[in-house]
């Protein structure tokens, strides 16, 4: 099975959620933690699986690879915007790059790589053709939001 995915980029699935820098997310100085990102992804994460009816696996693919650029400051109350695309989709790999939008502009982007593991194998397996066939197409998800 190749690991790039059957479909063109264009009909790889993404999704964009907007939210608000809350309290938790922020330091005493009102600007965002770094962690907040990954939180935030995580969450745009489980919107498109969800969109894309494997929402159950949110939880049970492993996360083997997070890496971000910290690129401008998000403040308490700001609206940040996330935008969430799988890039590729590997045998049993899948491989997401996301941006983070703020009122200045991009806030961060960075790379997030998870790995089918089912709880009855020791190890990555290929994903079932059906959860590949959905991972691979969809295209653009409406966006959600949470402000």
């Amino acid at each position: 099975m190749p690991e790039d995915s059957p479909t063109g980029p264009a009909d790889l699935p993404s999704v964009v959620v907007e939210r608000r820098v809350e309290w938790q997310d922020t330091d005493a100085a009102g600007h965002y933690h770094h962690s907040a990102v990954q939180r935030w992804v995580e969450a745009a994460e489980a919107v498109l699986l969800r969109r894309l009816g494997v929402g159950d696996l949110f939880g049970r693919i492993p996360r083997v690879h997070f890496e971000a650029d910290y690129l401008e400051r998000l403040w308490f109350g700001e609206a940040a915007y996330i935008r969430l695309r799988i890039d590729r989709v590997g045998t049993s790999s899948l491989h997401y790059s996301f941006e983070v939008r703020g009122e200045h502009g991009v806030a961060a982007t960075g790379r997030l790589s998870v790995v089918h593991c089912p709880p009855d194998h020791k190890g990555a397996s290929p994903w079932p053709d059906e959860v590949r066939t959905a991972l691979s197409r969809g295209g653009p998800q409406r966006p959600e939001s949470y402000t």
